[in-house]
């Protein structure tokens, strides 16, 4: 007789599941050291932060290897890219950390429970970046999604970051609405949530089925556009950006675009079998996301909405990837990741400079904020041209590679269309670009007080870490994209 109590107990490899439960852990930490602290001082929540960060860091370089792995029942899977994703997202997250410090207390935010909502948002992104899994990826993108809404929402005193906060919850909750109604499409009509099984099934289900499957992958797309800001899902960026806190602001851009990126690149490998049909949809798409996010951002004044218009252009660049990884499957996923690891670097670094308008409880965000930097604050004024040159794509910085490499890789796959559109934007953006960097250059008018506040310890940490990965990811781009993905 059967035991109806009997079940199997799936294989559980820890070693690739403890950097996700270290980060997961200190967060939990980190706020019980905010109920404990003095007020006003942060250091100690802070160093938590990081070393839980520091420590998932070497678990996922321990836990690294050539070989996919699946564990916990087939609910997580372990391969060069998801280590390469968790790498950066932890980078992203206790880079945004280091500076935050300084900018939270020039602002006036004495929230020291942002440090615990980064970290918790941390372990949603890695979880989409380290699993097959439909229903995990929903699971990571909640939770990565809920600590934004708040995070967004920081700043009370300020109407703007409220409003910030109000429209990314209630688009992001109809953008969650999508995905989860494309996941149990998905599901009925093949049966499966893995995606290694979904396009199995597309060859052996009954025809009648495939019109549900191609029903729910484009509520999955929808879903998955909202959080990488692609036309015409890209209505909130520049909002939300311009009202959250800078310091989420570049969590925001670099963390959330990382972990977003890395899910949808699971669900395209995952419908490859499809790619006849979503392919030329996310054509016109990538087209349409870097054309709105280049021109848009030649009219703005607003640093962070200009940066806001740049993140909805490069999602087109790597939305570019992902196709012509469809279209040729010899094509490795290197593109992808050295976009990823340019534009993170390249977006924290400029983010950090431009916290430094934070003074008094106040914060300039326009353009002429910046006038006069170059005086004050020489090397961060050095850097933020230098971020700027590395967004353009001028040699030899990591932006440089990462477009050669993209730009060979849809020659490569026979979209040259797209690759003149992608060279025709690079041009475009140089106007806007040059333009950040020129308001640091520029003389500010004779005042008694300036407009930015001192480069800090932390800030000036970030600026120069940011520039030995930006020059380091261009000049040793073979070794660090082979340490960085475990090879």
């Amino acid at each position: 007789m059967n035991n109806p109590f009997h079940f199997d107990i799936p294989d559980m490899q820890w070693r690739f599941l403890m950097p996700a439960a270290l980060v997961a852990i200190t967060g939990i930490l980190a706020l019980v050291v905010e109920m404990v602290r003095p007020k006003q001082n942060q250091g100690l929540i802070v160093g938590v932060s990081l070393g839980g960060l520091i420590l998932a860091g070497i678990a996922v370089f321990l836990s690294s290897s050539p070989t996919a792995y699946s564990t916990a029942g087939e609910l997580f899977y372990h391969d060069p890219f998801g280590t390469a994703m968790q790498i950066l997202i932890l980078a992203a997250s206790g880079l945004t950390v280091l500076f935050s410090e300084t900018y939270l207390r020039e602002k006036r935010i004495s929230f020291g429970e942002f440090y615990p909502l980064v970290l918790w948002s941390t372990v949603g992104a890695m979880m989409m970046s380290t699993t097959t899994n439909l229903l995990i990826i929903f699971l990571g993108l909640e939770i990565l999604s809920v600590s934004l809404y708040v995070m967004a929402g920081m700043s009370r005193r300020e109407e703007k970051s409220e409003e910030s906060a109000l429209k990314y919850f209630l688009l992001g909750a109809f953008a969650s609405g999508f995905l989860l109604y494309g996941i149990a499409f998905v599901y009925g009509a093949t049966g499966y949530l893995d995606l290694d099984r979904v396009s199995a099934a597309w060859l052996h289900k009954d025809p009648a089925t495939h019109s549900m499957l191609l029903f729910g992958l484009s509520m999955l797309l929808i879903g998955l556009g909202f959080k990488t800001s692609l036309v015409p899902f890209h209505q909130w960026t520049p909002d939300v950006y311009q009202g959250a806190p800078t310091n989420v602001t570049a969590f925001m851009a670099a963390a959330s675009k990382i972990g977003a990126f890395a899910a949808l690149w699971r669900v395209m490998a995952g419908f490859s079998l499809l790619s006849q049909y979503w392919a030329p949809a996310l054509m016109v798409v990538a087209v349409l996301t870097m054309c709105v996010g280049n021109f848009a951002a030649l009219v703005q004044k607003d640093i962070k909405r200009i940066l806001g218009y740049s993140s909805i252009a490069n999602a087109g660049y790597m939305l570019i990837a992902i196709l012509a990884h469809s279209r040729d499957s010899t094509l490795a996923s290197d593109s992808l990741v050295h976009l990823l690891v340019s534009y993170g670097l390249m977006t924290i670094g400029a983010f950090a400079v431009v916290s430094l308008g934070a003074k008094n409880g106040r914060e300039g965000t326009r353009l002429e904020d910046l006038n006069g930097l170059w005086k004050r604050s020489p090397f961060a004024a050095l850097a933020l041209l230098i971020f700027m040159a590395s967004l353009i794509g001028i040699p030899p910085t990591a932006g440089f590679v990462g477009k050669f490499l993209l730009f060979f890789d849809a020659l490569k796959a026979d979209m040259l269309p797209l690759a003149l559109v992608l060279a025709v934007n690079s041009v475009v953006s140089i106007y806007y670009y040059l333009g950040i960097a020129r308001a640091a250059f520029v003389a500010d008018s004779e005042e008694v007080e300036p407009r930015t506040a001192k480069l800090s310890s932390g800030a000036a940490s970030v600026c120069a870490i940011c520039l030995i990965g930006v020059f380091g990811a261009a000049i040793f781009y073979g070794p660090f994209i082979g340490t960085l993905m475990g090879r």
